[in-house]
């Protein structure tokens, strides 16, 4: 077996004198001496290029000329290389030269046949390597097989982070949603009041400009007339006696006669005041500002439903036999509207839903189905929000979209915008918003719609009620 010092030499034989490696793809030149392929070719074109009438090279080692076609490939040279690559994956001992073919376990080193014999490792326990590593295989093994655990724990642990990411970035997206809803609904309310007060504005400008051309009008009048009256007086007075005295009684009375009528005093401030500031904050009032009183309809009301003497509650129990079957009745969902019929303009009523599970809640067409199962959303005429026990808040679209509310809102208040094609949603107690359907074209009147489960009564409190509740919370 070959030595360390025997490899040690073959190596350096079969070292590049160029990039000082292992050569690869070895080739010889005429002079013998022997280059990595690319080495000695990279070499040429060097010189090739700095000094282009060159035909000849000369070796880098000897210096011997050579020519480029000269370039041969050593396969015997090749095949030491192979060799001493081989050689260079045997361990040997740096000190002895010696191959390590012992295992020290006091040390836990490879050593040779002489280090056995050293002083630093007499009396410690050596076995052949070929003995120790089928142990110490297992042991690796076992320590790989544990860090393969650890490492599935760790990809599930990443996973398990993907997820939660995933699921905080959604999170985030929908209350980024949300609160870019809320601000865009606030604005909207705020164009809306916005063209409120410029209108009223306006008005106000044009009836106190009536005024004050009316005014300026009649000064223009009573002007005319004094300067006539002046016009005779001085005639008059520059008449002879005679013609002077003639008629001088009645003129004097005439004249004497002519008051001066000031113009009624326009207003000194305009009456139409906005405060912008206070308008922003009170979304309450914003919104009570176009509160209506509601109360159901009880000749809309499925035959389950049971509504109060005052109109304003209904619960759902068993079927009502006394009930005549109008054909304005639902007839197959226990569905009541109502009373009230908006055309045109902005309505807002508020329904205390209290620990009610479920229930929809919203407005509708007068002229929707009543006698068929038709499901509760804008193409059939319905714009509504639900509670449910199996999906929790949703918004009526068609599909439905989930509602992620930050609380459980006792009672909802409902802002409909004819013109603007608008149905919006608020929790009342934080007057915060809950959902707005996208702005539609309305095809005809609108009355306020609910569904009642059981359980789940809903109470309709009057304006002033509703505002003293307000008050107290």
């Amino acid at each position: 077996m070959a030595s360390a010092n025997s490899a040690k030499k073959m190596r350096e034989e079969a070292t590049c004198s160029i990039c000082l490696n292992l050569m690869a793809e070895p080739v010889s030149i005429s002079c013998g001496h022997s280059y990595c392929h690319l080495c000695i070719v990279g070499f040429l074109d060097n010189l090739s290029y700095t000094q282009p009438q060159l035909d000849k090279f000369s070796c880098p080692q000897c210096r011997a000329p050579f020519l480029r076609n000269s370039l041969r490939p050593n396969k015997q040279l090749g095949s030491l290389i192979d060799t001493v690559r081989e050689l260079d994956q045997e361990a040997w001992c740096g000190e002895h030269e010696e191959q390590l073919q012992l295992f020290c376990e006091d040390d836990g080193q490879l050593i040779c046949w002489r280090c056995e014999r050293a002083a630093w490792h007499r009396g410690h326990r050596t076995v052949l390597v070929e003995d120790a590593s089928p142990d110490y295989r297992e042991k690796l093994e076992k320590a790989m097989a544990s860090l393969r655990q650890l490492e599935e724990e760790c990809r599930n642990h990443k996973t398990a982070m993907a997820r939660q990411i995933t699921e905080w970035n959604e999170k985030i997206a929908n209350w980024r949603q949300k609160i870019r809803a809320d601000f865009e609904h606030i604005h909207s309310f705020l164009r809306e009041e916005e063209k409120s007060y410029l209108w009223k504005l306006e008005k106000e400008n044009r009836q106190v400009l009536q005024r004050l051309k009316d005014g300026e009008a009649a000064l223009d009048q009573q002007s005319h007339e004094l300067e006539t009256c002046i016009l005779e007086l001085e005639r008059r007075c520059q008449a002879p006696a005679q013609k002077m005295l003639k008629g001088a009684k009645d003129t004097l009375r005439r004249t004497g006669a002519v008051k001066l009528e000031p113009p009624e005093a326009p207003p000194s401030e305009v009456q139409t005041a906005c405060d912008v500031s206070q308008l922003y904050l009170d979304v309450r009032g914003l919104l009570r500002r176009h509160q209506v009183s509601v109360t159901l309809d009880p000749d809309t009301a499925h035959r389950e439903l049971i509504v109060s003497e005052d109109k304003r509650q209904v619960t759902r129990g068993y079927p009502q036999e006394n009930q005549d079957a109008s054909p304005s009745r639902f007839a197959t969902s226990p569905c009541v509207l109502g009373r009230e019929v908006f055309p045109s303009g902005r309505h807002y009523f508020e329904v205390d839903v209290g620990e009610g599970t479920a229930w929809d809640i919203g407005v509708c067409l007068d002229s929707v189905q009543r006698s068929v199962d038709t499901e509760p959303q804008p193409g059939a005429g319905f714009w509504a929000i639900r509670l449910c026990s199996r999906a929790g808040y949703v918004a009526l679209t068609g599909p439905a979209t989930p509602l992620h509310l930050a609380a459980r809102p006792l009672a909802v208040g409902v802002l409909l915008d004819c013109e603007a094609g608008l149905v919006s949603f608020y929790d009342t107690d934080t007057a915060s918003h809950i959902f707005s359907f996208p702005s539609a074209a309305f095809s005809g009147a609108l009355r306020p719609y609910f569904q009642v489960h059981l359980y789940s009564p809903l109470f309709l409190p009057p304006p002033d009620a509703a505002g003293d509740k307000q008050e107290i919370v």
